[in-house]
């Protein structure tokens, strides 16, 4: 699937958004520990924790994607992506 580099800035901005949530999260209830938690903040916690993966994982296989199909180097693309996505958020 071909990916254009503002898709790109849009999936970087929202992993920045959900790792700004485990960080919130994690201010808020403490570090993640064993035992201490609620149920529900272990469970918000994980589900936050999840996303911010998932999105950073996906964002990651896009980038490379894009940067073959671009014939420019990954990390140069990574780069200028998450550039992008700080200045425009």
């Amino acid at each position: 699937m071909a990916h254009t580099f503002d898709e790109l800035v849009e999936r970087q901005q929202a992993a920045n958004a959900a790792h700004r949530e485990v960080l919130r999260l994690r201010d808020e209830y403490g570090p993640p520990i064993a035992e201490g938690w609620a149920e529900t903040q272990t469970a918000t916690y994980e589900t936050a924790w999840r996303a911010w993966r998932d999105l950073a994982r996906d964002t990651q296989a896009a980038v490379t994607e894009y940067a073959k199909e671009q014939g420019v180097p990954r990390h140069e693309a990574e780069q200028d992506v998450k550039t992008k996505a700080r200045g425009s958020a």
